[in-house]
């Protein structure tokens, strides 16, 4: 991994003071999107089926490092942090998932990508599923892992059972204006160290570098500001999620990846009503970052898919 200083030195990196992590075989690149610049880290077959990943809540696009190696042997891998994410740029902007879709899919068009997979993880897989509505036409499949999307597998209500209050009570609490930035400021370790702790079936799956490593990128400025975003601005996004969808339903192949232990039971049974093909699978001893638990499976499922349509 590399120093602050080293990374402060990376060419058109918005995020000067957080270190900047390599991964062996992918290189880094940041891009203009549609006027917001987003950091993408690239690796393996040029010429074969692209596939572009985005990662959730509290993490960045290294929570794919494991997958990535596992798909570089025929795919072309492409990771992208979401604006206010990891190393890409943190603006004052709508954080509605059709708006940071949008920026997403111009990062992609930007790589010289025309037609892609799209998968994505947690709040990452509330922009693919609004991407996946906006842009279909260049979409050749979606996958999507444990994720309540806003308007469509979202609760309404947080449950109130201790059994599962845990799972979603954060909802309501980033939803709150200014007390969640009163105390999680200077708190960023202790916060996103019990999301990972908390939420994975082996509570070691993390180690305390990547703990410190997602809380760096959490408190480095600006943030907390994008993370809060995503959860007040998810009326809008439930709200042209079903502007969307009254006109169109999603006509891509959908895979949902759920884990045995994880917060959605069923993710394709989720997405069914409003997709034509959606297929799914149930990760073993697998919590809510299913890419760290099981990278194997979580790389198996995904070849297989993309390999079916090419």
């Amino acid at each position: 991994m590399h120093d602050p200083a080293s990374a402060s030195r990376a060419p058109g990196n918005p995020v000067r003071d957080l270190p900047l992590p390599d991964l062996a075989g992918f290189a880094h690149r940041w891009l203009d999107a549609d006027g917001v610049r987003l950091h993408a880290v690239e690796g393996g077959q040029p010429d074969g089926p692209a596939v572009v990943l985005l990662a959730g809540f509290p993490q960045t696009w290294w929570a794919w490092r494991k997958v990535m190696p596992k798909l570089a042997g025929r795919c072309r891998v492409i990771a992208i942090d979401l604006p206010g994410q990891g190393h890409s740029e943190r603006p004052d902007i709508s954080y509605d998932t059709h708006t940071v879709a949008g920026h997403v899919h111009a990062a992609v068009e930007a790589l010289g990508v025309s037609t892609y997979w799209l998968v994505a993880h947690d709040i990452g897989a509330w922009v693919a599923f609004s991407l996946a509505l906006k842009h279909r036409s260049q979409l050749r499949g979606l996958a999507l892992l444990d994720a309540g999307i806003p308007g469509i597998t979202l609760p309404d209500a947080i449950p109130t059972d201790p059994e599962q209050a845990w799972k979603t009570w954060h909802f309501a609490f980033h939803l709150v204006p200014d007390l969640p930035e009163t105390l999680l400021a200077g708190r960023e370790r202790e916060y996103v160290g019990w999301f990972l702790k908390a939420k994975t079936l082996s509570s070691d799956t993390f180690d305390d570098a990547e703990t410190e490593q997602y809380a760096a990128s959490v408190a480095a400025e600006g943030g907390l500001r994008a993370s809060l975003a995503y959860y007040r601005d998810a009326a809008e996004s439930a709200r042209k999620n079903h502007e969307a969808l009254e006109q169109q339903r999603l006509t891509v192949p959908v895979l949902g990846i759920s884990g045995s232990n994880g917060s959605i039971p069923d993710m394709a049974a989720s997405i069914r009503p409003w997709a034509d093909r959606a297929t799914g699978i149930v990760v073993p001893d697998a919590g809510h970052f299913i890419p760290d638990e099981q990278p194997d499976a979580v790389a198996a499922a995904l070849t297989a898919f993309i390999t079916d349509d090419v």
